[in-house]
């Protein structure tokens, strides 16, 4: 399907219909959004690619900050009345919290999925040059390995098969440079200032199965916006950590599900609950 890229952008969906802004999570792409494009087609999507990612590679450098000012444009710009539903995964979803204390007002309602806001266990070590060392040491080796990169795609990402051509590419296409931009910022962000001023419905969930700090930082992001709520996903079956993270492509329908009943103010999935203090 036809993604796009931040300022040319192909449409999806009627064009009187409400705006829905999907943001994918570092080291992905708007391939990631697949099943969101293919079972919301009533709405009306924008899913670009982020800078130095997929065909905004070349849009560098990737901030969390620059990045959210630039979703907002796309947003003024391209969205139906000029406000949007925003629902962002993972470093998509950091991008939505700095979005919402950015331009609040362009916000309609807002998704939060996994965004990380405490620093993880050993967060002190990861400098830019340790990163670099790293894309050297684990993935520069290996991009041309069939088997290094499917183990990558199933454990590291939680990937399912039916994306391999574009998390191929994806791996392939990542640098150097984007890699260290990606998990600097990723590691490095917390709540910004701003968000009191947020008065959109907005709503944070994580898998009930991933890591406690990402469980902390879920309650932190409901607690720091007015009337913002905090869910966890239990998820069917025993999946990973990381299909739990991933859980638009590995349960789309469910995620799907989701996105329909908080753009219609309607009770969420069962499989969602409330997260207590």
């Amino acid at each position: 399907f036809p993604y796009t890229t931040l300022f040319r952008s192909n449409e999806h969906g009627p064009a009187d219909a409400p705006t829905i802004v999907f943001l994918h999570g570092g080291g992905g792409g708007g391939w990631m959004w697949r099943p969101q494009v293919e079972g919301l087609p009533d709405y009306h999507l924008l899913v670009p690619d982020l800078p130095e990612h997929g065909k905004s590679a070349g849009d560098a450098p990737f901030t969390i900050d620059r990045t959210a000012a630039e979703v907002a444009e796309l947003i003024r710009t391209r969205a139906h009345g000029g406000r949007a539903t925003v629902v962002g995964l993972s470093e998509g979803a950091q991008i939505t919290v700095a979005l919402l204390a950015l331009a609040p007002e362009i916000v309609e309602r807002a998704i939060v999925s996994s965004s990380l806001v405490r620093p993880m266990p050993g967060a002190w070590m990861m400098t830019p040059g340790v990163v670099a060392w790293t894309f050297r040491l684990s993935v520069t080796p290996f991009k041309k390995s069939e088997w290094w990169m499917r183990a990558n795609m199933k454990g590291a990402a939680g990937v399912p098969e039916t994306f391999v051509d574009d998390f191929r590419r994806t791996f392939r296409e990542t640098t150097e440079q984007s890699f260290v931009h990606v998990i600097i910022e990723n590691q490095r962000f917390r709540l910004p200032a701003g968000l009191e001023r947020v008065t959109a419905p907005v709503l944070a969930v994580c898998g009930h199965g991933e890591y406690e700090v990402m469980r902390s930082s879920t309650a932190d992001v409901a607690a720091g916006i007015p009337g913002g709520k905090a869910y966890e996903v239990f998820h069917e079956g025993r999946p990973s950590l990381a299909q739990q993270h991933n859980w638009n492509m590995n349960e789309p329908a469910l995620f799907n599900e989701m996105v329909r009943a908080w753009m219609m103010g309607s009770p969420l999935p069962d499989a969602l609950h409330p997260m207590h203090a």
